[in-house]
């Protein structure tokens, strides 16, 4: 069964935003850290955010300050809020917990135009 949806991603020019969403089953949801998911043409899948139940969010070095993941628990919806994007943030996104993971979603598209 599908447990994790993500939606959101689209085709945007460097300097713009996207706000990606991802809606996962009570189950999943109840796990302490939720975590964002990329990968890019040729390149693995990274971690480059994730949230813990508490809503302390982390993020790593090359999308700190233009990324912001929040949570809302009465939805089981954990969001990704992306500022500034630049074409290296193009691929598929994910999301999924943290540090291990479920079955994955299909992901979202995001393509960032230069």
């Amino acid at each position: 069964q599908v447990q994790l949806v993500e939606s959101g991603g689209g085709l945007v020019q460097a300097g713009g935003s996207l706000r990606l969403s991802c809606a996962a089953s009570e189950t999943i949801f109840k796990i302490i850290a939720m975590g964002w998911y990329r990968q890019a043409p040729g390149k693995q899948r990274e971690l480059v955010g994730w949230i813990t139940s508490g809503s302390s969010a982390n993020y790593v070095d090359s999308v700190q300050g233009r990324f912001t993941i929040s949570r809302d628990n009465a939805k089981n919806t954990v969001y990704l809020q992306m500022n500034s994007l630049k074409p290296e943030d193009t691929g598929v996104y994910y999301c999924n917990t943290v540090p291990s993971q479920h079955a994955w979603g299909q992901g979202t598209q995001v393509t960032v135009s230069s």
